[in-house]
């Protein structure tokens, strides 16, 4: 049998300190995730359920959606051992400019609705990290007060082509004005896809008091506190911004919108020019040989064609084609560092991230955000060591393999 005996105190003490708790319940709160699906879960908490689903769906039945999210798990990676990896840089270059990691902040619309700090607490996040942030056309802060607010970040412009051409002219001014880096022309919204779940929350911009929301907000005080004591809630580049997100679409955007019209901006911009929504190489090898620097392999993150090709297994077609002329990211589905890794193995120069840090934002404003990046850059940090891999351009798909079953 075991012998037993009292323990000392001198034994004990070491064990019983207490770690010093926050006297804030953000930090607290945000100190208990440790990864993008635990901000997740403490934003569905945080923030109203049409807010929430706003952010988290995706159009008709949303498999799309699940099809991207599930294009990552079915990633299984080939580590290599005995490789020196006490030194590990994620840094690279992003249309000729340094970043920390192969990493942009993607562009959102409607941010402040998930959090009165809105996109200046996103582009500073992105500011200290040495990333890109793109702005929305459908923001809800201001080119010039986006600029006032994140002086030194890299700043991209997100742009729909509108059916008021001198509206879209003259955000491509006032984008070269505050000293915007590039412009993100987004081609997969020729018209609203059907997100039912905005449809069932019966969600408008901005939000409005039924019934229902009544009793929602009634579960989510703070939200609704913020909401109330701070500037309105609207869009920053809108004269009219009442209605729902398709009734806006359809009333904004142009249908009719061809290659023509990026040859037009091409003529109009001299930076550089992201095309996002690309997912076919047929489109791919036009939009570059129309001028564009770099295509973004999208399903609008599985928000506008329900049941649209998976970015990621469009990936490596889209590099093999493009990829000597034009940088080639990707987006839809990724939630963790793991995921821009797997991303960057497949020829990815970087991966776009939406949700991820919309989900921080809503679980706790700028800590939130500061806190899915620290999440996300420190997976890309450690899942490279774990590989192998100290520099991201060692990064190649022999890395990897993509599983069949899923398992």
């Amino acid at each position: 049998m075991t012998a037993r005996r009292r323990p000392r105190w001198s034994e004990l003490q070491p064990l019983l300190q207490p770690r010093g708790a926050s006297l804030s319940p953000t930090d607290r709160r945000l100190a208990s995730a440790a990864s993008i699906a635990d901000l997740r879960r403490l934003a569905r908490r945080r923030a109203p359920r049409a807010v929430f689903d706003y952010t988290d769906g995706g159009a008709g039945d949303e498999v799309a959606l699940q099809r991207s999210r599930e294009a990552y798990g079915r990633i299984e990676f080939r580590p290599r051992v005995l490789h020196d990896v006490s030194v590990v840089d994620s840094t690279t270059t992003l249309l000729g400019r340094p970043a920390s990691a192969p990493l942009v902040f993607a562009p959102t619309g409607f941010t402040r609705m998930m959090h009165t700090e809105g996109e200046p607490a996103v582009a500073r996040v992105a500011a200290r990290e040495g990333i890109p942030y793109a702005l929305s056309t459908m923001g809800t802060t201001s080119i010039e007060a986006l600029a006032a607010a994140a002086p030194e970040g890299r700043r991209w412009f997100q742009l729909y082509l509108w059916r008021d051409r001198g509206a879209s002219r003259d955000f491509v001014t006032r984008a070269h004005a505050a000293g915007y880096e590039a412009l993100v022309l987004t081609v997969d919204t020729p018209v609203a896809g059907p997100r039912l779940r905005d449809v069932r929350n019966g969600l408008t911009i901005p939000p409005s008091l039924s019934l229902r929301t009544f009793v929602d907000g009634a579960l989510h005080p703070a939200w609704w506190f913020d909401l109330l004591t701070t500037e309105p809630l609207e869009f920053a580049s809108l004269n009219r911004s009442d209605g729902t997100v398709a009734e806006l679409v359809g009333r904004l955007f142009d249908p009719a919108a061809t290659i023509a019209d990026l040859a037009w901006l091409r003529s109009a911009w001299q930076g550089p020019i992201v095309v996002k929504g690309v997912l076919t190489v047929e489109d791919a090898r036009a939009v570059v040989d129309a001028g564009a620097d770099a295509v973004v392999v999208s399903n609008h993150g599985g928000r506008q064609l329900d049941r649209a090709a998976t970015p990621l297994e469009v990936l490596p077609a889209v590099v093999d084609a493009v990829g000597d002329r034009a940088e080639v990211y990707v987006d839809g589905g990724i939630m963790s560092g793991s995921d821009v890794v797997a991303a960057v193995a497949l020829g990815a120069r970087a991966a776009l991230v939406g949700r991820a840090y919309l989900y921080g934002l809503m679980a706790g404003g700028e800590r939130g955000v500061q806190r899915a990046a620290d999440i996300l850059l420190g997976e890309v940090s450690s899942t490279m060591a774990l590989l192998g891999v100290t520099r991201v351009t060692d990064l190649r798909p022999d890395h990897l393999r993509i599983r069949s079953d899923g398992r």
